[in-house]
Formats: structure tokens, C-alpha cells, sequence
């Protein structure tokens, strides 16, 4: 039977994911930290927390949520059978800029494309305004694969997994803005100081090498992370993707994973498993970004920045042929896959600022 994690430990590897120096000593020295003092941490890292749903909000910010009861025989039937039988609608208003996390209900498709409709999300408006409305889902619907039409499939799944990119990237962003500015300076804070340590752990640089670690810290092109979330995902109906969150198909021999299937008897990979979706996002690029096997990438993209040439996806395909073990191949899929689905227009996308910040629990 596949176990359940518990919500403190989706907190502890919310914490390992991003490194979160704080929590790691205290797990180190055997201490243990309550759910509540887990959240404290984590809200002053700024990291998204999936907390428990089991709170007022869904009743107080939806017009019509979870399932009502309209009969007594209905009534008899379980929490699970009820939420089978009839998915929440959920419905909020179109001109709200509020940042979203959209809750562990396994939602069906349906009640998701009727959530975009309900909040204006158009990718068509999105490519032509390069803004996206930040709304993360925690995991996709279960049931996306029964869309019969292929087109609405990629767009469902490009709307799914398109904030939680630009996110990420917003936030890269952010610390490299800082980390510029830090190294501008003749004198810095002690808590620059400890920053700077964290961001070098963090990005796995030896020796404070702060060229190196500027390098680093950079976007992965908005079109080839969606590329390869496509193709690693089966565009999030994949088995990897709906039991363990994991887009990118990213393998371990240590931490907590699905075994393939079709793994030799000689193997002992498992694919990485992720509590939300968006830790699966933030785990890739931090792999792109830090990983010997891509720093051709690396090194291009820092070439880029130097020469103030846009980073294009297109442009830097070529150097992930250690992604897969069909090498070349492999690039040309994703080449394939950024034209015909035209990614590239994503490239300049930024999220609608927030006014305020919500978190619909997980």
C-alpha cells in the first residue's frame, strides 16, 4: 500500500529541496521541530507552504465549494466516495491578481478548465500580454489523459505548469539581482555573509567562487523547461507524474522514488518524487543549474548574458544532450516539440503581480 506522507514531513522535504540551511542543522543535531515551527522557518526563507485545506478558506474565497449534501442516502456514503461522485466547483473572481495555490483535492479535469474559464485564463492572452496569473497547482488531475482532444490536453498542461516556471525563474532572478549587488560592495552584513554561504551551498560552488556562483544562478529558458516537462511528463499524464509530482523525470539512488516498471534487474533508480508540483520545477533547475553534465549549458547561457543576447531555449537545446540517453536525439525532440507548440512565445512571460498573497492548502 503506498504510504501517505505525513504534512511535517512534506514540510522536512520542502526544507531539503531548498536547502533551507536552518532546518538541516536542527535535523542533523536530532532535534525535532513541531509542524508550526517548520512553517515559521519556511515563511522567513519565503517558500509556498501546502498547508492542511481543512481550514475556512475554501468556504470564505469560493462561491460554491466542497460537495453538498443534498439527500440522506448521499450523507451515508464516505468523505471519499462523496468527493469521487462530485468535484468541488470552484469559482473566483476574474479580475483578481491574487496568487493561488490550488489545494490536494484530486480535482478532475472538468472542475479545472472550469476554474480557467471562471479566472479569464486564456493562453492566447497570455502570449500576447506575456503576463500569467500565478495559480499553482499542487498536483495535476488525475484524469487528464480521457481529454479527447490533444490540443486542449497541451494547453491544460501548459497552464498548469507555466506559473510554476515563471515563478521559480522570478525568484532566480531575485537572488542573482542580489547576489550582484552584495558583490558590488566593499563591506558586507554578516546576514549578506550568511546569505552568500547559503546561496554557495545551495548552487553547490567550492571555494566562494563567485564568478562561478553567478553563473549559476540564472533562468532555464521558459521554453525548454516546458519542452522538457512535456516530454518527460508525457504531458502530465505520465505514472511518475501523477503518483510522485515529478515533471521532469529526474532520477535518485538515495532520496524517495517510484521504480520504474521497465528497470533492469541490474538497476536501482527510481524517479524522484516530489510533494507539489512546483518543488519538482525548483529541484530541475536547481539540477540544470548545478550538475557537471550541464555545463556547456552553463557556460552558454553565461556567454549570453555577456554578449546582452536574449537566453532562447532554441538557442541552448544543443547542450543538453546528457539529459537523455539518446543524446542528440533527444534535443531534436525538444526542438520539435518548442516549435510545433510554439514555447518560445512564453519566453518573455512574467507573472501579474500580486496584490496579496493567498495559500489555498494542500
Amino acid at each position: 500500500m503506498k504510504k501517505k506522507l505525513s504534512y511535517r514531513d512534506k514540510l522536512l522535504e520542502l526544507a531539503h529541496i531548498y536547502s533551507v540551511k536552518e532546518i538541516q542543522d536542527y535535523v542533523k543535531s536530532k532535534k525535532n521541530l513541531t509542524s508550526g515551527q517548520l512553517e515559521l522557518i519556511l515563511r522567513k526563507n519565503k517558500i509556498t507552504i501546502p498547508k492542511d485545506y481543512k481550514t475556512s478558506f475554501i468556504k470564505e474565497n469560493f462561491t460554491k465549494p466542497i460537495n453538498k449534501i443534498k439527500n440522506k442516502k448521499v450523507e451515508k456514503k464516505s468523505n471519499y466516495q462523496a468527493q469521487k461522485e462530485k468535484q468541488p466547483k470552484l469559482e473566483v473572481k476574474r479580475n483578481s491578481v491574487s496568487e493561488v495555490i490550488l489545494p490536494d483535492l484530486n480535482l478532475k479535469t472538468e472542475t479545472v478548465l472550469n476554474l480557467f474559464k471562471d479566472v479569464d485564463y486564456d493562453l492566447s492572452q497570455v502570449r500576447n500580454k506575456k503576463l500569467v496569473k500565478p495559480i499553482y497547482f499542487t498536483q495535476f488531475p488525475k484524469d487528464l489523459d480521457e481529454l479527447q482532444s490533444t490540443r486542449l490536453k497541451k494547453e491544460t498542461f501548459i497552464k498548469i505548469v507555466l506559473p510554476l516556471i515563471v515563478a521559480e525563474n522570478e525568484r532566480i532572478l531575485a537572488d542573482r539581482k542580489k547576489m550582484k549587488k552584495i558583490y558590488k560592495k566593499k563591506n558586507t552584513t554578516d546576514l549578506e555573509k550568511q546569505w552568500l554561504r547559503q546561496k554557495l551551498l545551495e548552487y553547490k560552488v567550492k571555494n566562494g567562487n563567485m564568478k562561478e556562483l553567478l553563473t549559476r544562478i540564472d533562468i532555464i529558458p521558459t521554453s525548454i523547461a516546458l519542452a522538457q516537462a512535456a516530454k518527460e511528463s508525457g504531458w502530465g499524464t505520465s505514472r511518475f507524474a501523477l503518483e510522485g509530482n515529478a515533471i521532469f523525470g529526474q532520477w535518485t539512488w538515495s532520496g524517495k522514488g517510484i521504480a520504474p516498471l521497465d528497470r533492469a534487474s541490474n538497476k536501482n533508480h527510481k524517479i524522484l518524487k516530489f510533494p507539489i508540483l512546483r518543488a519538482s520545477v525548483k529541484a530541475y533547475q536547481n539540477n540544470l543549474n548545478t550538475h557537471k553534465s550541464y555545463v556547456k549549458f552553463r557556460d552558454k547561457r553565461s556567454l549570453m548574458r555577456e554578449k546582452k543576447v536574449d537566453i532562447s531555449g532554441l538557442a541552448l537545446t544543443e547542450t543538453l544532450k546528457n539529459y537523455a540517453q539518446t543524446g542528440s536525439e533527444y534535443t531534436k525532440i525538444l526542438n520539435q516539440i518548442i516549435i510545433q507548440n510554439r514555447l518560445t512565445d512564453f519566453e518573455p512571460v512574467r507573472l501579474v503581480n500580486s496584490v496579496k498573497q493567498i495559500e489555498l492548502n494542500s
